[in-house]
């Protein structure tokens, strides 16, 4: 029985369709989950995909906090549950204090559609596992709320554990010390503001290549909770 990874569909979400094809090109079952049920259909890991979860309205991502999902994922989650935010998962799982900081305009107020290169900080987590460490991969990233901000104490704690999971190589947006993703001190969340779902394969990935930069995110995950 393949692992199964669950993507969650808020109102206003775009991306799902796009995580849904990364889970299954990797081998693994996809799963949608619909973001007023609480059932998580025996998922093995979530996945919040990006887009504009409620219109963005208050906060990106502050209305989606409260949808009935995301009452079962935080419990899950803390108790191991791997759990990515791509984009506005990230500003989700920032809102439900999975994650620390915030995400606010970015710096010139506009939105940014483009491919970036990250380089992977942290390849222990369940989601990084498939890259090295100080790897760079070209992945798009498409947000206006993308810049990571967090108090001092904060950012140092974040640099001290090790828990910066991916910084820019040329900072599109002001985020705080580049960073582009972190996770939790247990590894299993990890939030990322560029999109890995959209760089899987040649055909559909940055161009030019290599358009499957993203693919480790998947791959790793699923050799995760195959040895598991």
């Amino acid at each position: 029985m393949p692992a199964r990874i669950g993507v969650v569909t808020f109102p206003g979400t775009l991306d799902d369709q796009q995580a849904l094809r990364a889970a299954a090109a990797v081998g693994a079952e996809p799963v949608a989950l619909w973001h007023k049920e609480q059932d998580l259909h025996q998922v093995d890991a979530v996945v919040l995909p990006g887009g504009f979860s409620y219109g963005d309205y208050l906060r990106a991502g502050a209305i989606a906090r409260f949808s009935p999902v995301m009452d079962t994922i935080i419990d899950a989650a803390r108790g191991g549950l791997p759990v990515l935010g791509i984009c506005n998962g990230f500003q989700v799982l920032c809102e439900a204090h999975l994650l620390e900081g915030a995400m606010i305009r970015n710096g010139d107020l506009h939105f940014i559609n483009r491919d970036v290169t990250l380089r992977i900080e942290n390849n222990r987590t369940a989601w990084t596992s498939d890259y090295e460490a100080g790897a760079e991969a070209v992945i798009p990233i498409k947000n206006m709320d993308g810049r990571f901000v967090a108090d001092e104490h904060t950012l140092d704690a974040l640099e001290a554990e090790g828990r910066v999971l991916a910084r820019y190589t040329a900072n599109p947006n002001g985020a705080a010390r580049d960073i582009a993703g972190i996770t939790n001190a247990a590894g299993n969340v990890v939030g990322l503001m560029p999109h890995p779902e959209y760089a899987i394969d040649d055909l559909t990935g940055p161009h030019p290549g290599p358009g499957t930069d993203g693919l480790p995110f998947f791959t790793s995950i699923l050799k995760s909770l195959v040895s598991a």
